[in-house]
């Protein structure tokens, strides 16, 4: 694995630490890196109304792009667990991140190993179109 990685997963495994999970005791880290190098680390906050939590992942995106991160810029992402075995990101995290790049390499880690997958593999056929939303861009190019 090379350094790059390597300081990816130290910073999904750091941000670990700090995750909120009174309810499962499963606490994840990831971390984002941008083209640019620069790193968005996030963890699991839970919830007593369980859709209320979040996840590791999403909590990391939603850092990036809160500072300007853009569709295409995502570089890599690492997911850090203590669990036996690498742990992928839910369907619901998965469609978040493929809004803002299909190809993206995902670094399972644990204790023992990391594995790298693909998002495409993980998601080969994602949501890609909202109905009417082609409607709507041509609407309001227009003024309406």
């Amino acid at each position: 694995m090379s350094r790059p990685e390597q300081a990816l997963v130290a910073a999904a495994r750091a941000v670990r630490q700090r995750a909120y999970a009174p309810y499962s005791g499963f606490k994840v880290g990831a971390a984002l890196r941008r083209r640019d190098g620069r790193i968005f680390a996030g963890c699991n906050v839970e919830n007593a109304s369980f859709g209320a939590g979040i996840c590791a992942e999403r909590a990391a995106l939603l850092q990036a792009v809160a500072a300007g991160t853009r569709v295409g810029e995502l570089q890599a992402l690492a997911i850090y667990t203590a669990a036996g075995t690498p742990t992928p990101p839910c369907g619901m995290c998965l469609q978040f991140l493929v809004e803002f790049a299909r190809e993206l390499p995902i670094h399972l880690a644990g204790p023992r190993r990391v594995e790298t997958v693909h998002l495409t593999a993980l998601l080969p056929r994602p949501f890609r179109r909202f109905p009417g939303a082609a409607r709507r861009r041509a609407l309001r190019s227009r003024g309406g």
